[in-house]
This record gives C-alpha cells, structure tokens and sequence, in this order.
C-alpha cells in the first residue's frame, strides 16, 4: 500500500466480515452481510453522528475524508438509501484492495476519489454537505495539515447549514492533543461535543474522541443517550465543562500544526 502495509484479517464469528490493518494497526472492520454492523467503538460513535444529521430515512450527502475499508460510507448507504456520498482516500493501493476484495453494492451512491483530503475538500462546493466525516492517519497519526483551524474553516463551508462535522481522533495522557482540537474547533464553530471512553477522557489509556461540530444546536442529549448504551459505553461533554477540558490551550494554525501523537508500543497488540 501507499501508506503502509496493508491486511485482511478475517473475523473469526462472521464469514464475510474482515478487519483491515495498516501496518499492523486496525483500521477498518467491515461485514459484507451487514453493513449496519459498526464493530468499532468510534465507529459506532461516527455512526450516531451520522444517524442524528438528518432525520430517519432522509438522504444525506456525506464527504468522507479518509475512506479506509469505507465502512461508515456502507453504513450510510444501507441505513440512508439514495444518500450521495464523496470519498476522499489518498492510499490509492488501499482503495484498489478494498474495490476488489470487499466490494461495494452497485446500487449505492459513492464516489471515491484519490487525492489528499485537504485538497479534495477545497475542491468541493459551498453549502453542499449534511456532513463532512474527517478520519485521515497516516502511519497511525492524523497529518498536521488536517488539524488548524484553516482545514476546519474548509470544512465549516462545506457543510449546509445544520450540518454536522465529525472528526476522529486519537491522544492518551495528558491529552494536549485533543484539548488544542476542541479548542480549534471552538474558534472555528458556534457549538462543539466530544465523545469518548470516560478512561480516555481522564488520560488513563490511549484511544480514540470522536470530535462533533456545527453551526447550530447538536443533538448532544440524543448522542450521549445513545452513546451510553454502547457496548463500550461513552460520556460526551459539551458547553462549559468541554470549555474546562482545553484547559486554555490555543487554536491550531497552519503555522502552528503538529500531527497527533503517535500510539505508545503495544497498543494495537
């Protein structure tokens, strides 16, 4: 692969569900018999998000930045028919792996296209999205160039109004990342959530927040419900106590941009 070396592990209790690996590090799980299926944990966060950004049934027109095995883009297209969906994957390797080994239903609406994801979303319209998904890594680390404020102000044209923007992340410890996301995000959007493991959130293990923002009012009543009820269940924060959890730490520019910490030894193993 382009970025990396890339596996189809096989999932031991589903016969046509795999996990994809990159670089030994999994980055998609994908059922072919049930596409509703999110295994992951952030996944299942993305796939609320996406469930709350219109109402039940209505299509949407997502963007995807960074397609993986396309697993989110599945999901839509099964839960949401006629939904429109644009992908932007810069593994082109990857993509050719996933069209012929985990192949796409041929009636659903996803365009996939190579190319960098900050490029790709500058190349789209205004007011042209219900939601704007951004889950891009590169060996295991989100690139610096997709975490400013500059990349977020993109996305926020993008998106029609009411639309949502969802980003997953990844920090552990003091979490100095995700604190300079959040507040990013405040600087760029009127109202921002984040999801998240509660031992995440206290800095007890490395893994993955799920960060959400708009230009309105979010479902952040419904997404807590539902996300509490998770198999591995989350605590979203939003308002003043996210506000507390920057902890002062400044907007990201494009002068200023680091990528994400990468993942402590062992932790995929």
């Amino acid at each position: 692969m382009d970025s990396g070396l890339a596996e189809l592990r096989p999932d031991r209790d589903r016969p046509r569900a795999w996990t994809v690996l990159v670089d030994g590090a999994p980055q998609s799980h994908v059922d072919l018999d049930d596409p509703t299926r999110l295994d992951f944990a952030y996944q299942r966060i993305l796939g609320h998000v996406a469930d709350l950004a219109a109402p039940p049934g209505r299509p949407l027109r997502a963007v995807h930045l960074g397609g993986g095995a396309l697993t989110l883009a599945r999901y839509v297209a099964a839960t949401r028919p006629r939904s429109r969906q644009q992908v932007v994957e810069l593994d082109a390797g990857l993509v050719r792996l996933v069209r012929e080994h985990l192949p796409l239903e041929r009636t659903w609406q996803i365009r996939v296209r190579g190319g960098d994801a900050r490029a790709g979303l500058a190349g789209l319209p205004d007011d042209s999205a219900d939601l704007v998904v951004s889950d891009v890594f590169g060996g295991a680390r989100t690139p610096a160039h997709l975490t400013s404020t500059e990349y977020l102000t993109e996305a926020a044209r993008v998106l029609r109004p009411g639309g949502l923007y969802a980003a997953n992340l990844t920090d552990g410890g003091a979490l100095a990342f995700a604190r300079t996301q959040v507040a990013t995000a405040l600087a760029v959007f009127p109202e921002v959530c984040l999801a998240a493991d509660p031992a995440v959130l206290r800095g007890r293990r490395f893994g993955n927040l799920v960060l959400v923002a708009g230009d309105g009012p979010l479902p952040v009543g419904e997404l807590a419900r539902r996300t509490a009820g998770d198999p591995a269940p989350c605590r979203v924060e939003h308002g003043r106590a996210l506000a507390g959890f920057t902890g002062g730490a400044a907007p990201v520019t494009d002068a200023t941009a680091r990528p994400s910490p990468p993942p402590p030894d062992g932790v995929f193993g």
